[in-house]
């Protein structure tokens, strides 16, 4: 029966209740994350136009592998660093590349072969598939122009 003696001088009761102390800083750390949370957004917002400008100005030419073989009165949308742009292969087997972004508020704009355009169906805007040159509707400036080479096996847009 001796192993079944229980040494009470040795139990320490311990309180579980929680203090005020620990329930100030519990509050703390999730006010801290909530903030976080909610500051992020706001300063990739705040920090995105710096950053595209950045891209924009570290990409200076892409090849488009394959587009040289596309149909003459056709069009391919790609990416010039962080921008969408288009290259059109003219009916007249001319080659032109433009910024896909209207000038009147940043939509991306479409080319129209049978209409003969690049429209921006945001609002109305008409572009010339030539010359990037606006045509009718809001927006205030041309499309951005890009240089064109044709290679054997690929066509390189480059800055203008």
């Amino acid at each position: 029966m001796s192993d079944l003696l229980i040494d009470n001088s040795k139990l320490v009761e311990t309180d579980s209740t929680p203090t005020r102390r620990a329930f100030v800083a519990a509050a703390a750390a999730a006010g801290l994350c909530y903030a976080g949370a909610l500051a992020y957004p706001i300063y990739r917002y705040l920090a995105s136009p710096a950053e595209m400008a950045a891209d924009q100005v570290a990409v200076t030419e892409v090849t488009l592998k394959g587009a040289n073989a596309m149909p003459a009165g056709a069009a391919l949308m790609f990416k010039f660093g962080s921008s969408p742009a288009m290259l059109i292969h003219g009916a007249d087997d001319s080659w032109v590349a433009f910024s896909a972004v209207c000038t009147h508020l940043g939509c991306t704009v479409q080319f129209e072969p049978q209409m003969n355009r690049i429209h921006c169906a945001c609002h109305g805007g008409v572009y010339d598939p030539h010359t990037g040159r606006n045509v009718s509707g809001p927006p205030p400036r041309p499309l951005k122009a890009y240089k064109v080479a044709v290679a054997a096996d690929s066509v390189v847009v480059s800055r203008a």
